[in-house]
């Protein structure tokens, strides 16, 4: 995450409502094998639990329980031009971004806790497409679902470290930085400009 201080964001709500949004990010953990990361889907289970499922035959299935993970999440980003900036030729280009870690101990759950993780995922995605009816689970025939439960796994993470970045242009004066935001909008960049905007 970036040093500067004027990039760090420990607003908790804010964090958790941004990984809500999203729902999806990278489990990073240390293997025998080597350092491993999966792509995965996450809920909230609690103000500080994360649930997510990895395939079981995933290289890093086998190492989770127990261990000390890493989860990251990358928010709106992208690349600003120093000319946006109109403050002069001594500028040099950088990235803007919003991004999320959040590191703990994983737990493997139980069947149940797992069909409650996939419920809630589910629960959470298919809401936003109302008035589409939502799937759940028990529309699968029960001997496939069965059988589907088997080739994945379960986990919690609970988390003893945040860790947010907000690198939003905060160092820059207010008229560079919406000057910049007014570039990025005009590129189709439009949810890293209202962050700009927004940033103090």
């Amino acid at each position: 995450m970036h040093p500067h201080p004027a990039f760090r964001w420990e607003d908790r709500p804010a964090i958790r409502e941004l990984v809500r949004d999203i729902g999806f990010g990278a489990i990073f953990a240390t293997t025998p094998d080597g350092p491993r990361v999966a792509h995965v889907p996450v809920v909230w289970l609690g103000d500080d639990t994360l649930g997510f499922h990895l395939a079981r035959g995933n290289g890093l299935a086998r190492h989770l329980d127990g261990a000390t993970a890493l989860f990251n999440l990358q928010g709106p980003d992208a690349y600003v031009s120093p000319d946006w900036y109109g403050t002069g030729p001594d500028e040099v280009p950088t990235w803007n971004y919003v991004a999320v870690e959040l590191e703990g101990q994983v737990t493997r759950t139980d069947e149940g806790g797992l069909v409650a993780i996939l419920d809630a995922i589910s629960h959470a995605q298919e809401r936003r497409l109302a008035p589409k009816p939502e799937w759940t689970l028990d529309k699968v025939d029960p001997a496939r679902a069965a059988k589907l439960l088997t080739a994945i796994i379960g986990y919690r993470l609970e988390i003893r470290a945040w860790r947010g970045t907000r690198k939003l242009g905060q160092n820059k004066p207010d008229a560079a930085r919406l000057a910049a935001a007014d570039a990025l909008d005009a590129q189709g960049r439009h949810a890293v400009a209202a962050l700009m905007r927004e940033a103090k």
